[in-house]
């Protein structure tokens, strides 16, 4: 299958218009193994995140990771949203440099996962990942998103074409969604279940990611569905620092509310990666969040972080450099020595896999291998 690559040794900041991506017809695996050999991926990694403390974390990282894999390949602690926590974990492992094909520890869990959410108990006739663990939307989007990175890159030929097939009756499912009726000012989101007629931020996101990087991989993608997903972002954006110079600037989680730390980097993220880089709202969110570093305490601490981490190397520059600082500083020290993350005492206390998961992507900018964290 064909992927969309950048030119992994552009070092100029600006990024490219990802609207002309899939145009070069190179192989995913062309420029993984490229960046690979390079040391390089989306660019060149700054000297300032180029520590081998984080190397070091990653490594045992994915190693818990690949620990809780079960027979069937699930990479889980209980039963819950296993799913979701296993396209999560693969997420992860593919983004410092994985692949299913490699005979590797890591590239055999890496097919195993795979093959265990392309079993024919995950998705259902309509392409629905979200029903048998009950993640809904939420691990819909995550796992849509995992497969449409590794479009072209399965074990085999065989998984390669099913990836392809698979993937597209989840986009197909996500693109209906988006069509469902919605009451004012919810238009081009999705919310909990695909017949929803409301939408919130969080679960938009991960829809508007899984269709970009499905675009990417050549699947398809009308370019009006993404317009509105970025249409339904850009009117959850608030600033009202005119009135209150203390308040938030970013995205808030619903149209009506205001804005937190979490889902203003989540949104920050969204735009860039649909080519709106430029953008007051990305600009004031990006201004605001370089003065708004994370903190160890913050509800969904690990949620947000992925997302504050990811949307301000989009930015680049001083953004960007910061961003990975604040990161790696304030979760290095939260790394047990199984190498999972410990609980910060927020909202994700009882969700070892999935934390540990999160801080792999948060910290992956230092590789960024998989193309949508590419800038």
């Amino acid at each position: 299958m064909k992927s969309c690559p950048p030119d992994p040794l552009r070092l100029a900041r600006k990024p490219p218009d990802k609207s002309l991506l899939c145009q070069t017809g190179v192989a995913t695996k062309t420029v993984w193994a490229f960046a690979a050999a390079v040391g390089l991926a989306g660019g060149a990694i700054p000297p300032a995140h180029a520590t081998d403390s984080i190397d070091l974390a990653t490594q045992k990282a994915i190693q818990y990771l690949v620990s809780r894999q079960d027979k069937r390949g699930a990479i889980r602690e209980t039963d819950a949203h296993e799913t979701a926590i296993t396209a999560l974990s693969a997420l992860a492992i593919a983004a410092v440099g994985h692949q299913p094909g490699d005979p590797t520890p890591e590239g055999k869990a890496l097919a195993r996962a795979l093959q265990f959410l392309l079993g024919p108990d995950r998705q259902d006739k309509e392409g629905y990942f979200g029903t048998k663990d009950n993640s809904r939307m939420y691990g819909h989007g995550i796992t849509t998103l995992l497969l449409a990175e590794l479009v072209g890159m399965g074990a085999d030929s065989d998984m390669d074409e099913q990836l392809r097939q698979t993937c597209q009756r989840a986009i197909d499912l996500i693109l209906k969604a988006q069509k469902v009726t919605k009451s004012n000012g919810q238009e081009g989101g999705w919310r909990y279940t695909p017949q929803s007629t409301d939408s919130d931020l969080s679960i938009t996101v991960w829809q508007t990611m899984a269709l970009r990087a499905a675009k990417n991989s050549g699947l398809g993608v009308p370019k009006e569905a993404i317009e509105a997903a970025v249409g339904y972002i850009k009117r959850s954006f608030k600033n009202n620092s005119g009135k209150n110079a203390s308040a938030p600037i970013g995205f808030s989680y619903e149209i009506k509310s205001a804005p937190v730390w979490s889902t203003a980097a989540e949104g920050l993220l969204a735009l860039q990666v649909c080519g709106e880089y430029e953008t007051p709202e990305v600009i004031a969110t990006a201004d605001w969040l370089l003065k708004t570093p994370p903190k160890g305490h913050a509800s969904w601490f690990f949620y947000g972080t992925y997302y504050y981490a990811q949307g301000m190397y989009q930015r680049g520059g001083t953004y960007a450099d910061e961003a990975a600082k604040q990161v790696s500083d304030i979760l290095l020290p939260l790394q047990d020595p199984d190498g999972s993350w410990k609980p910060n005492g927020g909202s994700e206390s009882n969700m070892r896999v999935y934390r540990t998961a999160m801080a792999i992507l948060s910290l992956s900018v230092k590789y960024h291998y998989l193309p949508i964290y590419q800038r």
